[in-house]
Parts: structure tokens; sequence; C-alpha cells
């Protein structure tokens, strides 16, 4: 439809609203409750505007455009209409502006030099709302500010996808409220402070901690989850005080996740290591570089002379920048090694030489919202991937239809089409199910090493729906390619694809899950497990714990125990890693470096350091250079983290070339079911890498509460057992005290004990055979 703003003509897709109009044309509106993402309220009226022939001001965000619509903009009709909203606004709004945290980036505080009067005429009393305490992210102590835009409200239930804020009351009463004691406890909650038009929600981690113009802003990426989320972090003398969304549509629009936005915190914190530390008399002992340098190198090209390379075995963490991942297995090749690695937490790596190519997301990011049906197999979704989760969940509130097969029925907080969940001895078995319901569905032979399997009526909607769909996609997630049938499940989702038509791939656990092939840290010889099951005499570990982020931390620790030498690369100096480590050395955090993470669909994201580093830390990629100097390999003539990445072929700008999730020599077939109870293992959302670990308001949210041991109500009678009991878990010779819940979402016959948790560290593998005893 055609439609004139102020003179300019415009051209709107029928349905579309005169804000929509006026955002083509450049004519900017006044709005402080119209948000791009989120559905049109219409409550705050700033938006009003003079359309020709309407006998009164409208709101252009829920106006919609006709053919030959005259509006403006800026006539004296609308800016007196505008002038009136934002007197009625400001009656009740208290004069706290000197001491607000929005003060500066206030939209309500801009929109008032050029609507608002030079004094007020409401001389009654101001109205008081009393504050809440929503838990220890954002701050609701100055509600009184509040304006009733609803954004908070409507951002909860269409983009977190769930209702934790609401308006009670009426009239000059109404306030935002949350459910009767309940706290804000969505993985996405700190959003709502950035869509906050005034100063009502806050950060309460930075709240009175620095005024907006005193930060310098340097932009960054997140290292957290295999989205690349973009950021922006906010500095002021050489310490981040917060990190905000920066804008990328296609790949994580303008929301970031609560630990993308909180984990800062960790970056300031105590137990970060500044000094190289190294193990003399049995203690470890503050030195300085060139010492510690110098003493790793001895020891590394000591213990290779005399035991051969391949005693020497490394492993890097899927957190750590690309050009760190390159040099530590140039590094250790160098020294002989093929003992290589960067997925601590996988069990199954029996698809190493089979792939076609690096593993990745099958598709992009933005192409996920044209989807017409997606199956996520093997994915605690929302925890493990909140982004990727919210895309999911505007997808299902659309057309698309949403399965879920996995090894518990957690909530995704979007509407499923379907949902199975199984135990995970039978996550395969869930999935040749759909393989063979597609199959018979289309008249085609059923894949060999599948015929046996019995289908249901959500395996056969499931195949249903992908066939169904134009544009369909499998999306393989953390638990299936944690599982010891990861192989299995990898094939059989290829198998699923080529019957369908349907894409497959990797959500991808960390943020360089793909960026690890890239950089070629994967092994020749013993993988992340069987490095630990056949213990080297030396290990370099590069940003991970073993004890949290391996797949058997018991197996894990027991090795490094027994090695004669383990050097530690680590931007954090305590736990566990101090018992084992002979050499500390102090590497900068990703604030504080340069460096390039490669997100699941292969995106190429560079960022520079926004600080100088902590102490006496230096870049991670400088730091092995250095050791490959000092061991005198070649290749080792960097000078910018840059060089090092023109040095990672075939890495070009933009995407990764060679992008392939296809398989070659792994035929189907499906695992026999152990006895027993079988271990499910979640990686809690603020428990999953290092920083979040460590950040102090992440640990106080519910979602960082101690593991329980969760078992469904069958299982619990089965075993003779009541919830709130105190229970004695026991796997791999080691046990923990857990407290007793009972959980409907757990399948029968398994029990779920989360993972990457000191109190949970002392057991074995993550899904398992284990014990459970009344303490």
């Amino acid at each position: 439809m055609d439609i004139e703003i102020d003179g300019k003509l415009a051209h709107v897709p029928d349905g579309g609203t005169i804000m929509d109009a006026a955002q083509q044309v450049g004519a900017y509106i006044p709005h402080f409750c119209y948000h791009k993402k989120l559905s049109i309220a219409a409550n705050c009226r700033m938006c009003l505007v003079q359309v020709e022939k309407a006998p009164k001001p409208l709101p252009a965000c829920a106006t919609p455009v006709t053919n030959g619509m005259k509006v403006f903009t800026h006539s004296d009709l609308a800016v007196k209409a505008q002038k009136g909203v934002m007197e009625f606004l400001l009656i009740n709004h208290p004069l706290d502006c000197p001491i607000c945290d929005q003060g500066g980036e206030c939209q309500l505080q801009d929109l008032a030099v050029g609507y608002g009067g030079g004094a007020s005429r409401y001389q009654e009393s101001k109205r008081v709302v009393m504050h809440k305490d929503v838990g220890p992210l954002i701050s609701m102590q100055e509600m009184t500010r509040c304006i009733h835009c609803t954004r908070c409200v409507r951002f909860g239930q269409e983009i977190a996808g769930v209702m934790e804020l609401g308006m009670a009351n009426r009239n000059m009463h109404s306030e935002i409220v949350t459910f009767v004691g309940r706290s804000v406890d969505s993985e996405l909650s700190g959003n709502m402070i950035d869509l906050c038009p005034v100063g009502a929600l806050t950060s309460k981690p930075f709240r009175y901690s620095a005024r907006s113009w005193e930060l310098a802003r340097r932009r960054s990426i997140s290292p957290h989850d295999s989205l690349g989320a973009n950021l922006t972090l906010h500095i002021k003398n050489n310490v981040v005080m917060r990190a905000l969304p920066r804008e990328n549509e296609d790949v994580n629009e303008c929301w970031i996740s609560d630990k993308d936005r909180f984990s800062y915190e960790a970056l300031n914190s105590p137990a970060r290591l500044g000094k190289p530390l190294i193990r003399i008399d049995g203690a470890l002992r503050e030195v300085e570089w060139n010492v510690a340098l110098d003493y790793v190198a001895h020891a590394l090209r000591d213990i290779a002379r005399e035991h051969g390379g391949e005693s020497v075995a490394a492993l890097g963490s899927p957190h750590a920048t690309l050009e760190e991942l390159f040099l530590l297995q140039k590094l250790m090749r160098g020294l002989g090694s093929g003992s290589v690695d960067f997925r601590p937490r996988r069990r199954d790596f029996s698809t190493d030489g089979k792939r076609l190519g690096v593993p990745w997301l099958g598709l992009k990011l933005a192409e996920i919202s044209q989807l017409d049906a997606a199956l996520v197999v093997g994915s605690f979704l929302r925890k493990d991937h909140p982004l990727f989760a919210q895309r999911l969940r505007q997808l299902a509130r659309k057309w698309g239809k949403v399965s879920l097969v996995s090894v518990s029925a957690d909530d995704p907080l979007l509407p499923l089409h379907a949902q199975m969940a199984v135990s995970p001895a039978d996550l395969p078995a869930a999935l040749a199910a759909v393989v063979k319901a597609a199959a018979e569905q289309q008249g085609k032979p059923v894949p060999a090493g599948v015929q046996s399997v019995t289908t249901c009526a959500a395996s056969q909607a499931i195949a249903r729906s992908l066939i169904e769909g134009e544009k369909s996609a499998i999306f393989l997630g953390n638990a299936a390619e944690q599982s010891p049938y990861a192989a299995q499940l990898h094939a059989l989702a290829n198998a699923l694809a080529g019957l369908t038509g349907a894409s497959c791939g990797f959500i991808g656990e960390a943020a360089n899950s793909v960026g690890g092939h890239l950089a070629q840290a994967v092994p020749t010889s013993l993988n992340a497990r069987e490095m630990f099951a056949q213990p080297r005499k030396a290990y370099v570990l590069l940003g991970v714990e073993p004890e949290l982020d391996c797949y058997d931390p018991q197996l894990a620790t027991t090795a490094l125990r027994s090695a004669d030498f383990v050097v530690v690369l680590s931007a954090f100096g305590d736990g566990a890693v101090r018992e084992h480590a002979d050499a500390l050395l102090p590497i900068a955090a990703f604030s504080e470096t340069s460096g390039t993470f490669v997100n699941a669909e292969g995106r190429i994201q560079s960022f520079s350091g926004a600080l100088r580093p902590f102490g006496d830390a230096r870049p991670g990629w400088k730091v092995l250079r250095v050791l490959g100097n000092l061991l005198e390999q070649p290749g080792f003539a960097y000078e910018t983290s840059e060089q090092v990445r023109a040095d990672i072929t075939p890495l070009a700008e933009g995407f990764v070339a060679g992008l392939d999730n296809g398989l070659r020599e792994v035929a189907l077939s499906l695992p026999a079911k152990p006895g027993g109870l079988q271990r499910i293992a979640d990686v809690p959302i603020h428990f999953a890498d290092a920083l979040v670990r460590r950040a102090p308001a992440l640990q106080k949210t519910r979602d960082a509460a101690a593991p329980a041991a969760r078992l469904c109500a069958a299982t619990l009678a089965r075993l003779g057992l009541s919830e709130g009991a105190t229970v004695r878990v026991k796997q791999a010779g080691g046990e923990a005290l857990l407290a007793l819940v009972a959980d409907a979402t757990v399948p029968p016959d398994c029990i779920r004990v989360a993972a990457g948790h000191a109190s949970t560290a002392t057991l074995g593998e993550m899904f398992g055979a284990i014990n459970v005893e009344r303490a």
C-alpha cells in the first residue's frame, strides 16, 4: 500500500502500520511501548500522529495503513498531542534523574527534552510504588519510575516464553508485579533491563557503580555457547562494568542470555590468576614469566625426549579462541604427540576420521525462521542454548512444528508438535523409530539396522512433520554429542535427513565447537578420553578444569595425579587445579585478548582485546608462541593473532569453507539396553564454563542451586525411597551425598544428577550406570 508521511512516499505491505512506514522513510515518531520485536500494545500513546481526515490523533504503532493515507508526524496537532501525553507521563515520575542508573541513556529523559514542559502544572502528591525483590540480577527498587509500557511483560510472554511479570490493579494504582512470592528466573531475563525505557528495571550487579558517560565501549563476542552473541563491553578504569547486546539480526538479533550479560563479574574475581606459579618443594610459588616458561619448556622437552612425544597430551577448552587451539595442537605435534583434543565432555569418538568435513549447524541461524519443521535430538534446550531456543520459540509461535527427542521431558517453553523423553540408552532407538516411520510413510525401504524398532504415535508425528515441511531441519544437541552412542545418533540423524529432505547439523556445545575442528585440535593419536584412560607422563591443559569439564571427572583427576608434570594455562588459579598443577600460567580472559570464535553456523567472528590483561596475565596465544620458540619449533614467529589466524586454512573472512556433517562407513545399529539405574547428566547453565562458575550474581540464581538426585515417582517407589531424603549416589568408585527430588520429567529407571559442579565432581561418566542408596 502507498502512504505519504510528511510529504515522503512509502510502500508498506498489507497489514503494516504507520510506524513501519515511518521507519521506512526515516521519519522519527517518539514512542515508549513500541518495540520492533514485541507485539503491539499501544498503551503509552506517545506515538500519536495526525492522519488526514481522521477526527483525532492516532497511535502510529497500532494504526494500519490504508492506500493513499496521508500522515503528519510533526504537525501542530501531532506535537500538541505528544506533549500532552508526555505531561501525563511526568505527573507521577520521581525527580531522581541525578541518581538514576538510566541517566544519560534514558528514553524518557531524552524525549522529555523535546516534548516536556518547563514546569509541571500538577501540584498534588505523587504516587509511590513499593520496591520488589525479584532475584539477584534485576533490581526493581524504583518501580515508582515505571510508565507501564509493559515491554517487560510482553518480553516474558513472547520472547522468553514464560510470563514472570504482569500488571496488577487499575488507573493510578497499576503496577508491574511478579506472581506472589516468585522471583524472575528466566535465562533471558536480563533483556528486560535493556527494554525498560526508564530506570524502573536496572541491573543489580551494575547498580550505582558508574554513569553511562564514564564508560568506554568496546565490541566483543560471547565466549559461552555456540551462537556467538555479539556484545558491547562497557569499561571504566580498565575494569569491565557491564556487558550489553550488540544488535546483529543474523546472530543474536538484539538479545543476549543472562550468562552472556552477567558473567563479566568473573573477570574481576578474586580467583583471577595474576602471576605465574610453579611447584617448588611441594608448594606453588610465584615466579617471573621467564622462569616459569623456561621451567615448562625444559620439563616438556625432557619428558618427550625420555619417554617419546606420545607421553605428552594436551586438552584445550572449546571456549578457547581459534588461535589458542591452533597453537596448542601445533606445539603438541612439534613435540611428536598427536594426543590433543578440545572436546572434554565427549565420550564416543568413533566418527573421528569418518567425517566428510567440519561439523556444523547445517543451515544459517537466520534461516531457522523459514523452517516448516524442526527436530531437536538430545538437548536440554533452554539451558544449553537460550538464544537458539528463542529462535525456535518464535518459529513455533508462527507456523513451525518443533519436536523434541531427548533424555528429559523438560519444558522448553514453546508449543511442541511432539516430544519423546527416553533414557540415554534408549535415545538411539527413539530416533531410529522416527527413521523407520519416515521410510514407511514414504514407501521407501527401512534402513538396515532399524527394522526391529517399533514406531509410536509421537515418532510418526515427528516423521510426518519433517516430510510435509518444504524446509525442515534436524539438530543434534549437547546430550546427543556427549552420549556414549553419539556416532549412532549422528548416523541416524543423517539417515532421517536423507529420507525427509531435511538438513542435519549440530547445535554445538561451546563458542568454538566448530572452530576447534578448523584449528585441527583433534587427535591423530589419543582422544580426550583415551589420554586419561591411558595415563600420560605430562599434560598441557588450556582453559579447562578437568574435574568439572570432563565426561568422566574421576578418570581425569586420577590420571593427572599420577602424571610427572602438569602445566595449566588458565585465567583462574583456584579450585582443584592447584592440587595437580606443577605450573600455572596466567592467560588473559576473552575480554583481554584478541582472537576468533567460529559459531555453530560457521560464521567467523574476530574481536580485539577490550582492556589490559589482569595482573601479569598474557594472551594465551602469546604464551603458546613463546613456548614454541623455547622448544625451538619452527613456524612460531607470530607477532599478532591475525598472523596466527592467517595460517589456519581453509579460513577466509565471513564463513568457514568445508562444512559438512556427512559420515562414511558408519553402519546403523542399536545398542543393547543396560540393566540397573542410568545416569542423566545435564550441565547447569551457570556451571557450564569457568567464567559463569565465578560470577557472583549468577551463582545466586535458581539455576545455580546445588545439584539434587532427581527420579520419577515410579523409580522412587521401586527403590523404596521418598522425596526429601538424603541419598548416597555411587559411581566409578566415587560418591556424593545429594537431596532426593521427585521429578516427573526424568524417564523411568534413570536418575538425573548434574555435572559441572564441585558436589558431583567425585562421580564418573555423565551417562552411565550409577547406584543410589539411603545415606
